[in-house]
């Protein structure tokens, strides 16, 4: 039984997306929740199927895609350039297979970026520290995002003397809206965050990042500000290995509705 959990709101993209998961995904002889996103009710209904062993999966914006318009109400410009991830029992894609690389072949043809383009190793100045929202910061880390700011910046202090740049998610009124991450990129020394997606924004602009263990981009990021004066930098063969897999947990309306996810899906998680 398929279960896709809608959101309150009437504009929030679960109401266009359900019936596509619904249409394509293979319906079995038990619960399958899907839910988008961590508002309204979903933190609790996670909880009770994490407690009763139930399946869920979360889904929400993608990994690599054409971004979509959030303000005043979520917009897809282009159906065929916009990608959602579907994750198995988490909120970030960190289990699975590196694919063969034909999804990113169709990514560059739509003229996404995912190219990995080596490391600045020139003089940089700054840390970027890019906190996740406060639903997701007191979801993964048990405190607020204000509380986390303090915090980390508390624990970079002891490791460095660089100055620390705090850029939050962009929101109508705040002094980051209408703003672009790659502009805060110039010059950064690491970019630090927990479950915030601004990791990949860093990895794809030659700056390495801190993170959190349960964010996708933990393979080839460091885990502690301690590292923040000499984080990792994988090679070219480890960041090209996993964006082969992150763009196998990504897919578009289409891809949904055609069962491509559901078998995709399938083949990354393997049988029970």
């Amino acid at each position: 039984m398929i279960i896709t959990h809608k959101m309150k709101w009437d504009k929030c993209l679960s109401h266009e997306i359900w019936p596509h998961i619904e249409k394509g995904w293979q319906d079995e002889d038990k619960e399958i929740h899907f839910f988008w996103g961590l508002g309204g009710a979903n933190r609790e209904l996670i909880k009770d199927c994490i407690v009763n062993k139930k399946e869920w999966w979360y889904v929400d914006v993608g990994y690599f895609t054409q971004q979509i318009t959030r303000y005043p109400a979520p917009k897809i410009h282009d159906y065929d350039k916009t990608y959602f991830r579907i994750v198995k029992g988490d909120i970030h894609s960190n289990k699975g297979k590196v694919g063969p690389g034909r999804r990113i072949v169709d990514l560059e043809s739509k003229g996404i970026d995912v190219t990995f383009k080596g490391w600045n190793m020139g003089e940089t100045k700054h840390i970027l520290l890019c906190p996740s929202s406060d639903t997701v910061t007191r979801e993964c880390n048990g405190m607020s995002q204000e509380e986390y700011i303090q915090q980390v910046t508390k624990d970079l202090k002891q490791h460095t003397n660089r100055e620390i740049r705090v850029r939050n998610k962009p929101r109508p009124g705040n002094e980051w809206w209408e703003t672009d991450i790659k502009d805060d990129l110039k010059d950064c020394h690491c970019l630090v965050t927990n479950m915030s997606l601004a990791a990949i924004d860093a990895v794809m602009n030659k700056v390495p990042a801190i993170c959190e263990g349960q964010n996708v981009a933990w393979p080839i990021t460091s885990r502690h500000p301690k590292y923040v004066e000499k984080p990792f930098r994988p090679g070219r063969k480890t960041m090209n290995e996993w964006i082969k897999f992150v763009v196998e947990n990504q897919f578009t309306i289409e891809e949904m509705s055609n069962g491509v996810a559901y078998e995709t899906l399938k083949h990354q998680y393997g049988p029970e």
